[in-house]
């Protein structure tokens, strides 16, 4: 596994039928044993709690990990249980922290961030340890950090809502703890490349409305590498020498999200390597499959994205695009030159990007924002960089962005001088 290395891709409908459910959780911790009905919880409200020490490739640090078992929702709106870790450095500042959300990209819990944090290794939840650099770099600057499992209990790939609501919630649950040292009037910064670029961005876009309480406490969201448009993505990475991969680990992630049955749409091959893959991580697929496209996971008739109903529907709740306009200064970093990862550095469809996000999808989102009230948006575009290149780029600049929103330094804006991007339309 390359040690930096985020891979969200598209989000499609599939199906539940002919892939196994996310591995159970093994460690009791995780499951909810209250009489109470979660429905009757607040999101948030914390359910249980348990404290350890930070792992970072088993080993223990000398950092102190509260880790809280807390009510969420996910993406078809169910109240469900989460996990989310408090990373508390010594002599941390309560009045500030950070939600780092993780790349981890998996389609089993095992491989979630709690369980690398707790000191389970797995290749899957190696991702984790890969970041310890990144959430080390907050640590030293004081910062409690919030790193919630953020594809939920069931390992939810894709789903980017139901991402957002997790960390809102695990917001909500680490500010309400008496274990963790934060409360109702600690301020927060979020943080996220990749897959954790798009927790960030839909926690982002959802707190005004579903967490407003958190929103008020915000001070500002940076990220790199961001999934906007599904549809355009299912055409960039189909045939991908690297990234074409992860579009069964999108099917199977977005089944177990909306329950939807994909089956008779898939054909031999498809099916058999969405069952492959029912607990991978993208570790297991990145750079395995070169080539793989659409037209191989379907039957024949199916060949045309579009005449997949389910696929039709469901995409466009996974498109940022069509998510409400966030209220907080934006940071956003993207890199466009895919050719070094094996993808076609200029689609004919959707234009440059960086191996598998599309620069042009990024531009029209952050114009978007722009046009919709938040001025306080800064873009940067690295035309000579692909998807894991910019990933160093990006976070060698991330606690310092951190700093100057917790400090009160006006937010960069370049609003005015974002270049035209892709309509965010679904169409596939």
């Amino acid at each position: 596994m390359m040690s930096a290395i985020a891979a969200m891709s598209i989000a499609f409908s599939a199906t539940t039928a002919f892939a196994p459910a996310a591995q159970a959780a093994t460690d009791a911790f995780y499951t909810y044993r209250g009489a109470t009905p979660l429905g009757t919880l607040a999101p948030g409200t914390v359910l249980d709690t348990r404290t350890l020490a930070y792992h970072v490739v088993g080993i223990p640090t000398p950092v102190t990990a509260v880790q809280l078992l807390y009510r969420t929702t996910d993406a078809q709106m169910n109240p469900v249980a989460n996990v989310t870790s408090i990373l508390i450095p010594p002599g941390a500042d309560p009045s500030k922290a950070v939600a780092y959300q993780s790349y981890y990209d998996s389609l089993s819990p095992e491989h979630s961030p709690s369980r690398a944090i707790a000191g389970d290794l797995s290749l899957g939840s190696s991702v984790m340890s890969s970041e310890s650099p990144f959430v080390a770099d907050l640590l030293v600057n004081g910062y409690t950090v919030v790193v919630a499992d953020t594809e939920g209990q069931q390992a939810n790939f894709a789903a980017g809502p139901e991402y957002g609501m997790n960390t809102l919630d695990s917001l909500r649950a680490a500010t309400s703890s008496a274990t963790t040292g934060l409360d109702a009037d600690t301020r927060i910064g979020m943080v996220g490349y990749s897959g954790g670029a798009i927790a960030t961005y839909w926690a982002a876009a959802l707190a005004p409305e579903y967490a407003p309480d958190v929103n008020a406490r915000l001070v500002g969201a940076t990220s790199g590498g961001l999934l906007v448009n599904p549809a355009h993505n299912l055409r960039y990475v189909s045939g991908s020498l690297g990234w074409s991969g992860v579009a069964a680990m999108a099917i199977l992630g977005i089944s177990r999200s909306y329950d939807i049955d994909f089956t008779s749409y898939l054909s031999p091959y498809g099916a058999a390597l969405v069952s492959k893959l029912h607990a991978a991580s993208i570790a297991d697929v990145l750079f395995q499959y070169p080539g793989l496209t659409w037209q191989q996971l379907v039957r024949p008739e199916y060949a045309d994205p579009n005449s997949v109903a389910p696929l039709v529907e469901k995409v466009d709740q996974v498109n940022l695009g069509y998510a409400p306009t966030p209220t907080i200064p934006l940071y956003l970093a993207q890199g466009a030159h895919g050719d070094l990862e094996g993808s076609n550095g200029s689609n004919p469809t959707v234009g440059r990007g960086d191996g598998v996000m599309i620069a042009g999808d990024v531009r029209s989102l952050a114009r978007q924002y722009c046009a919709t009230g938040n001025r306080q948006v800064e873009y940067h575009e690295y035309s000579d960089l692909s998807h894991i290149p910019t990933l160093g780029v990006w976070g060698l600049g991330m606690t310092a962005w951190i700093n100057d929103r917790f400090a009160g330094v006006p937010a960069g804006s370049n609003c005015d001088a974002i270049a035209p991007g892709n309509p965010l339309t679904s169409d596939l």
